[in-house]
């Protein structure tokens, strides 16, 4: 299905193409999962490799500022796919 999106003839936007990205990361995660990868150690791995990949396209300082900005977005909710009640 997502080969057909990415197919397409049409100028994919920058949030379609985040969209399938994600879809492409929420899958291998749910197939890891299924597999019996421990989901601490795939999201231990997952930051890894998203950060390694950053450092290596923008530099050290731009992703250590992106990261030091990432509290407060964790705490507005910006990551929770699903709102939990308390």
């Amino acid at each position: 299905m997502l080969k057909t999106e990415l197919d397409s003839d049409h100028a994919m936007t920058s949030a379609e193409a985040k969209h399938i990205a994600l879809r492409y990361l929420m899958e291998a995660w749910e197939e890891a999962v299924y597999d019996g990868v421990d989901p601490d150690c795939l999201a231990t791995a997952a930051i890894f490799a998203a950060l390694s990949d950053m450092i290596a396209t923008y530099g050290e300082e731009p992703v250590a500022a992106m990261c030091e900005r990432l509290p407060e977005r964790i705490r507005a909710g910006e990551f929770t796919l699903t709102k939990t009640r308390q």
